[in-house]
């Protein structure tokens, strides 16, 4: 299990708002996706920290992934430039750490960084 400390508020937000009525993985998923998509205000500033970019890129986040891509895991759509190139990424949720974003948008990005940090799964 994680080394991340248990959190009894964010437990019960989560089973209560996210996962709440999911019996299996495919409710689960729905119901995060749901969750996120009700609550991120895109357009929003963000550093995409990855293996691939340990020091991590700044990009605009625009819009959850469809729903088709979210699964397994939870995704994003990230604008990124780099010079006057520009381009639309898909990527993980948890490499997203949002940048000077509105309280509810924090909340629930943490609150998937929180899921995934804990282990858990869908």
């Amino acid at each position: 299990m994680s080394q991340l400390e248990r959190d009894e508020d964010r437990e019960e937000r989560i089973e209560m708002e996210a996962v709440v009525d999911a019996y299996n993985e495919e409710e689960r998923a729905m119901g995060w996706y749901y969750y996120l998509d009700d609550r991120l205000h895109f357009p929003f500033e963000a550093k995409w920290i990855s293996r691939q970019r340990p020091k991590g890129t700044d990009v605009e986040v625009i819009e959850m992934s469809p729903e088709d891509d979210c699964w397994h895991d939870m995704f994003v759509e990230v604008r990124y430039q780099e010079g006057t190139v520009e381009d639309i990424f898909s990527a993980r949720l948890y490499e997203i750490h949002p940048i000077d974003v509105d309280e509810e948008t924090e909340e629930a990005i943490a609150d998937w960084h929180y899921w995934v940090g804990r282990g858990y799964e869908f």
